[in-house]
């Protein structure tokens, strides 16, 4: 039962159906009003049954018109209401009195209203109120109540004529109660303000929904505009995030596996002579492959929080671990701070340890035997600057395509710093970075 109602519903809805009906009602409404009157309006006293019955065929006719003019007002709705004034100033003017189907003409300028421009349906509004203001002048200054096309009087009636030839007596007077040619001619009912009010009204409400219309339709292109620009922005973030998940797994992998590489080529060199040294080396590659691991459920973490693990968020705060296990892997590192720490933002902190990780695992890696590295930590006001040099003679850009100086250059550029790494001015290797974070603890 529920779908049938609701495809009765969506039948009612469509415009054609929604045509017909008011169609159909108007011209319903029109035959029932005219019988309930006596009859269609023919022209009195006419000498013949013929022209009486080809008066009400042209009104009938004209009726017609009216009706089919709401038919087709949406596809053709200028060429409707000139079609639907015609016939209503035609049926004013054999003295027909007022009928439901000349509605058809402010429905048909509410549909100009409602589909044109407003420039020009306001024209088309103008045009017919002069049309209609010219009639009624014409119409209340003639002396007449029948209108253009004839001189008689007209009255509404189902049968004959009464005859009007010379009596033995005079006629009796006529009955209070007909006379509607009289109330119901052109001069009663074609006054401007009437027709200039109805008119004006239909305009004015076609016009409204023509903007409620452009209203709405402007509010669903401004939603496809956001849910594209979500959409947009959705992709930007998940590329975004990926791009930092594989900055985040470049680092952690690089420096683990170079120190756990370096642990192990020391455990097996001191294997056949110093037993304990190679114990020790393989007790510091199960720890670094134990910190790689928890920073790597770190980085892969979908809530950005660490599983049931305890490890800490990589920062600053660990660099003294870092440079401790770089120095347990053979490569001798002074770290200097200058400043006093302050709580940085959580971006500024894991950038400021993965570049300082990046640049010493590349000096593990590409310094060469016997090098060392200097770290420098200063923190300011306003930003945190970072310096790690080496003494080496290798360059780091060896390293495959490069993607630890480009995963430190866009860390720098996502924080809006300062990057330079390249060779020293007395050799080795220099990574310089500038964090800004004033910015960051106003966000």
């Amino acid at each position: 039962m529920k779908t049938y109602t609701t495809a009765f519903r969506a039948l009612l809805g469509r415009p054609v159906v929604q045509d017909v009906g008011l169609a159909g009602l108007l011209f319903v409404s029109t035959s029932v009003l005219m019988e309930s009157l006596g009859g269609t309006p023919i022209l009195a006293g006419a000498p013949k049954p013929l022209a009486e019955l080809a008066t009400a065929g042209i009104w009938w006719f004209l009726t017609s018109a009216c009706v089919a003019s709401v038919l087709g007002r949406r596809r053709w709705p200028v060429a409707m209401l000139a079609v639907a004034m015609v016939a209503t100033v035609l049926q004013m003017a054999v003295a027909a009195g007022p009928n439901p189907a000349n509605l058809a003409v402010p429905i048909a300028l509410y549909t100009v209203a409602s589909r044109r421009p407003r420039r020009e349906s306001l024209g088309i509004l103008c045009a017919t109120l002069v049309t209609a203001m010219a009639w009624s002048v014409y119409v209340a200054s003639d002396g007449k109540i029948d209108g253009w096309l004839f001189s008689q009087p007209l009255e509404i009636r189902a049968g004959k004529a009464a005859p009007k030839g010379d009596l033995p007596f005079p006629p009796p007077p006529p009955m209070p109660t007909i006379g509607l040619s009289s109330q119901l001619g052109p001069t009663d009912w074609g006054g401007f303000p009437i027709l200039g009010s109805v008119l004006t009204a239909a305009w004015a409400v076609g016009s409204s929904v023509r903007s409620r219309r452009a209203y709405l339709d402007e509010l669903r292109a401004r939603a496809r505009d956001l849910e594209r620009e979500r959409d947009q922005q959705a992709a930007l973030a998940t590329a975004a995030e990926r791009g930092r998940i594989t900055r985040e797994l470049h680092d952690v992998v690089a420096h683990g596996l170079s120190v756990i590489v370096m642990q192990a080529q020391g455990g097996m060199a001191a294997f056949a002579n110093r037993p304990a040294d190679t114990l020790a080396a393989l007790n510091t590659i199960v720890d670094t492959g134990r910190a790689s691991l928890a920073d790597m459920r770190q980085v892969l973490a979908v809530d950005g929080e660490v599983d049931s693990s305890p490890h800490p968020v990589p920062g600053l705060g660990r660099l003294p671990q870092l440079v401790e296990q770089v120095r347990q892997a053979g490569t001798p590192v002074l770290l200097q701070v200058d400043g006093s720490p302050g709580v940085l933002p959580t971006s500024v902190d894991v950038s400021a340890y993965r570049i300082v990780q990046e640049a010493l695992t590349n000096t593990m890696k590409h310094a060469g035997p016997g090098a060392c590295a200097q770290v420098i930590v200063a923190y300011g006001t306003n930003d945190l600057k970072l310096d790690v040099s080496d003494n080496g003679t290798a360059r780091p850009t060896a390293d495959g395509v490069g993607n630890g100086l480009r995963g430190m250059r866009e860390r720098v550029a996502l924080l809006r710093g300062e990057f330079f790494a390249g060779p020293g001015p007395r050799g080795g290797f220099v990574v310089r970075a500038r964090l800004p974070i004033q910015q960051e603890l106003v966000a």
